[in-house]
């Protein structure tokens, strides 16, 4: 969303959403406009797995229901909330990757002891460690 964008002044920013990411201990941002999106996904989801006594399964929506709104400044830079850094065990340096519509952000070890992350992007992780003389 180009509202959203880093301002060329580096002082007016705008706003992400920090959250748990649904399976892995790790946190997902997307902007403020992927909300509405996501919730459409769960409804459908939701609607899929609803039994024929019309109950379905809560946690559908309650393991996506933990963002957080947060703000950045003109140079996409923000202060990590405090519950999602401890929730995803980030202590000292955290891995961004993108995957399409949203954000991951790991604990670089975390990614890459988690066994059903795909072998490039644990690589990404060692890779980019590693030139900050951190070896995983």
């Amino acid at each position: 969303m180009s509202a959203n964008a880093p301002k060329a002044n580096g002082k007016d920013g705008g706003t992400i959403i920090i959250g748990a990411h649904q399976k892995n201990r790790c946190l997902v941002a997307y902007d403020p406009g992927y909300v509405a999106l996501l919730a459409e996904k769960l409804d459908r989801r939701e609607a899929e797995n609803t039994r024929e006594d019309g109950e379905y399964d809560y946690n559908i929506k309650r393991r996506a229901a933990s963002g957080e709104a947060v703000p950045f400044d003109g140079s996409g830079r923000f202060i990590m909330p405090a519950f999602p850094r401890f929730y995803a065990g980030i202590k000292g340096h955290a891995f961004f990757y993108g995957v399409l519509d949203y954000i991951e952000i790991w604990d670089p070890a975390a990614l890459v002891a988690t066994d059903d992350m795909p072998p490039v992007v644990k690589e990404m992780a060692r890779f980019y460690m590693a030139e900050k003389g951190i070896s995983l």
